[in-house]
C-alpha cells in the first residue's frame, strides 16, 4: 500500500526523501509527497498526483533547504487521487504535518467533532484528522510527543504515523499500529520506512518497530517507546539483503528478474531445511524455527487462510497436506474468514501465508485464531513483519526482496515450504515411509536445476505469446494440483496483461464454462499429472471443436500425447506429479510477462494494483 519515509540528519531532506520513495514504488500509489522543516522555521509541503516524477518535476528548481522531513506515496482509501488528498496533511496554521499509513475506522465521529469546534477541512482524506487532532493536543501541552502519544488514544483502526513540528525542528515523531514502521540507524543521521528497501541505500542497522510503539528519531540517536510513554531498551537487528537485489541486474522488468531468480530463492529457502547425515544422506525435513512437538500428530485438521497468490499456494497446500499426511485441510480466504463465524477447534493447526507479513485481512484472521486457542504457523517472506512477531511459529521464505507487484518467487518459495511442511507432516504421522519422504526430497533438491532447464526455454513461450496476446478471453483448465495451478495462472495474466482470464476445475467446463468458448479464445490446459492425460485430452478436443487455441503445459512423457491435440505444447522435466506445480506455473508466468510486454503494460507496476495490502 502507502509508503512512508523520514530523514532526520545533515544532509538536505528533499533528495534523501524522494529517492527513498523511489524504493518503494513498488508498493503501488496514486500521488506522492514531501514535507520538510525548513531551516527559516517553516514547514514545507510539496505534493503532486500520479508518478513520483511529477513531484520531482516540482520541486527540481526549488530549493528546499532543511535537514529533517518525511514523505509519501498514497494508494487511495479515503478520497479519489489529487494534489489535495496526497500527503503529507498539516493542520489549519500549516505548523505540523502528518503522513499516515493504513485506515482511520472513527474518522468521521472525529471530523464532525472538530467541524463543530470550528475546523475546516481541505482533503476527502482520513488522515486530515490526525493533524488536526495532534494540534488540538498541541495547543494543550505545547510537546509534540505528548501531544501525538494523546492522539493515538482516540484513534480506531490501523496506521503508521510521521509527524513533525515547526516548533520541534529537530525531530520526527512515529508510532505504529498494525501497520509496519522500520527505523535506520545512520551516523549523525536516522531514517524511517515503511519497508526495508528504502533505508538499504544508508544503512543495515533497523529497529523494527512493533505493535502499539512510539518513537522519536533525533540525528543522533533513537528513543522507543511504548503508547503510555514508557521508555523501551532494544538492540538493533542487522539487514543481510543485498543492494544488487534491489535492482533489475540487466533484466529489462523487476518481474522477469524475480521469475529468474526462483531457482536461487528456491535453493537458498530449502537448504536449511534438509537434514543430512555426515556421508550426505538425506535423513528428514528440519523447520528449526519451528517446535511443533507432536501437534501434527494429534492434528485433527489444517485451516489455511490468506489473499491472492498466498491463497493459490494454500490451494495447492491443500492436495498436498491430503495426499502425503492424510489431513483434512480447509484453504479459506482471509478476507472472508473472520466474517463467517468460522468454527475451530483447539486440535487444529492454523497456517497464515504473506509475502509481506503485514496483510490486514490475513493478520486479522491470525489473530481470530490465537483467540480461539489454535497453533498458528506464519509463512511469510519479511523478517520482522506483524505476522511472524505475533504468529506462534514462522516459516521465512528466503526469496528476497519482491519488488515487482505481481508475486513470483515468493509464490515458489511459498508452495516449496508447504511441500516440505506436508512430507514432514506425513512423517511424524506415520502414513508417509522414510523411503517415499525421501525421494521427494530429493525430488525438490533438483527442482531448482530443472527450473532454470525450464527458464533457458523461454522463447517457446516468448513466440506464443506474440500469437495470442490478442486473445479476447483466456481459460485456464485443470484437474487436482493442476486446478489450483490454473487458479495462479489466471491470476498472473489478469494482472499484468489486463487480459480478461478465469480458471476452471477441467472437469468443470461442460457444467457452463464451454458456453463462452469460440474463436477468440485461448484455453491453456495444464495436465502434469499422467493418470489423468486421458480426461485432459478429452476437455481439449471439446474446447477445440469449439474453436479455441489450445496451450498444454505437460511434463515429458506427456509430449506426445498432447501434440496431437493442442496448438503448442510446452514440457516441464520430468516430476512427481505431486511436486508438478512448483515447475507448471514457471511457463504460466513468463506467458502473463510477454503479453503484458506485447500488450505495452509495465507489468511492474500493474495498475490500480499495491504490493501490500495493509488495510482491508
Amino acid at each position: 500500500m502507502c509508503g512512508i519515509v523520514g530523514y532526520c540528519g545533515y544532509k538536505e531532506a528533499a533528495p534523501v526523501l524522494i529517492n527513498a520513495l523511489k524504493k518503494l514504488e513498488y508498493r503501488g500509489y496514486d500521488s506522492s509527497g514531501i514535507a520538510i522543516l525548513g531551516n527559516d522555521e517553516s514547514v514545507i509541503v510539496r505534493k503532486a498526483k500520479g508518478a513520483l516524477k511529477y513531484l520531482e518535476e516540482k520541486v527540481a528548481d526549488e530549493i528546499i533547504n532543511g535537514s529533517v522531513g518525511i514523505g509519501h506515496t498514497r494508494w487511495a482509501t479515503h478520497g479519489e487521487p489529487s494534489d489535495i488528498n496526497a500527503h503529507p496533511h498539516t493542520n489549519v496554521s500549516g505548523t505540523i504535518a502528518v503522513v499516515h499509513n493504513g485506515i482511520i475506522e472513527n474518522y468521521a465521529e472525529l471530523k464532525d467533532k472538530l467541524q463543530s469546534e470550528g475546523i475546516v477541512f481541505r482533503s476527502q482524506t482520513d488522515t486530515e484528522v490526525i493533524a488536526h487532532l495532534i494540534n488540538s493536543n498541541y495547543e494543550k501541552s505545547k510537546n509534540i510527543f505528548e501531544a501525538v502519544k494523546a492522539t493515538l488514544k482516540k484513534l480506531d483502526g490501523s496506521y503508521a504515523l510521521e509527524v513533525i513540528c515547526k516548533d520541534f525542528p529537530d525531530r520526527i515523531i512515529i508510532a505504529r499500529k498494525e501497520s509496519p514502521l522500520v527505523i535506520g540507524l545512520g551516523k549523525n543521521e536516522n531514517f524511517v520506512a515503511s519497508d526495508v528497501p528504502a533505508l538499504l541505500e544508508h544503512t543495515r542497522d533497523v529497529h523494527y518497530l512493533n505493535e502499539k510503539e512510539m518513537a522519536v528519531l533525533y540525528c543522533d540517536h533513537v528513543d522507543i517507546f511504548d503508547f503510555d510513554g514508557n521508555k523501551i531498551i532494544r538492540e538493533p537487528s542487522h539487514v543481510e539483503w543485498d543492494m544488487e537485489s534491489a535492482e533489475k541486474g540487466g533484466f529489462q522488468h523487476f518481474m522477469l528478474k524475480e521469475i529468474h531468480e526462483q531457482p536461487k530463492a528456491l535453493r537458498d529457502t530449502m537448504r536449511p531445511r534438509i537434514l543430512k547425515d555426515k556421508d550426505g544422506k538425506i535423513c528428514g525435513i528440519n523447520f528449526k524455527e519451528m517446535n511443533s512437538g507432536d501437534a501434527w500428530k494429534k492434528a485433527g485438521r489444517i485451516v489455511i487462510t490468506a489473499c491472492g497468490t498466498a491463497y493459490h499456494a494454500g490451494v495447492v497446500a491443500k492436495y498436498a497436506f491430503e495426499k502425503l499426511a492424510r489431513l483434512n485441510v480447509e484453504v479459506d480466504v482471509a478476507s472472508e474468514f473472520r466474517y463467517r463465524d468460522p468454527i475451530l477447534s483447539k486440535d487444529e493447526i492454523f497456517i497464515v501465508i504473506s509475502q509481506s507479513g503485514e496483510t490486514a485481512d490475513t493478520l486479522s484472521a491470525m489473530r481470530l485464531a490465537k483467540e480461539k486457542g489454535l497453533k498458528v504457523i506464519a509463512i511469510t517472506n519479511c523478517v520482522g513483519s506483524t505476522i511472524s512477531r505475533e504468529a506462534d511459529e514462522v516459516i521465512y521464505t528466503w526469496a528476497g526482496p519482491e519488488i515487482s507487484v505481481a508475486s513470483t518467487k515468493a509464490y515458489t518459495t511459498q508452495m516449496l515450504c508447504l511441500y516440505l511442511l506436508a512430507i514432514k507432516a506425513g512423517m511424524e504421522r506415520g502414513v508417509l515411509s522414510t523411503e517415499k519422504a525421501t525421494e521427494l526430497i530429493e525430488e525438490l533438491e533438483a527442482f531448482p536445476d530443472k527450473m532454470e532447464t525450464l527458464l533457458n526455454s523461454q522463447e517457446t513461450i516468448q513466440r506464443f505469446a506474440s500469437r495470442q496476446f490478442n486473445k479476447s478471453k483466456v481459460f485456464y483448465i485443470g484437474r487436482q494440483f493442476d486446478s489450483a495451478s490454473s487458479l495462479e495462472s489466471a491470476l498472473k495474466l489478469k494482472e499484468v496483461s489486463y487480459m480478461h482470464s478465469e480458471a476452471f476445475a477441467a472437469g468443470e467446463l461442460k457444467h457452463g464454462p464451454i458456453a463462452l468458448i469460440d474463436k477468440t479464445t485461448l484455453v491453456v490446459a495444464i495436465a502434469t499429472n499422467p493418470d489423468l492425460y486421458e480426461k485432459i485430452g478429452s476437455n481439449i478436443v471439446e474446447v477445440k471443436s469449439r474453436g479455441a487455441s489450445v496451450l498444454a503445459i505437460t511434463q515429458e512423457n506427456g509430449k506426445d500425447f498432447f501434440t496431437e491435440k493442442a496448438d503448442e505444447v510446452f514440457c516441464i522435466p520430468e516430476c512427481s506429479s505431486v511436486l508438478a506445480s512448483l515447475l507448471a506455473i514457471v511457463p504460466s508466468q513468463l506467458f502473463a510477462y510477454y503479453c503484458a510486454i506485447l500488450k505495452g503494460n509495465d507489468p511492474d507496476k500493474p495498475r490500480n494494483l499495491a504490493k501490500s495490502v495493509t488495510v482491508e
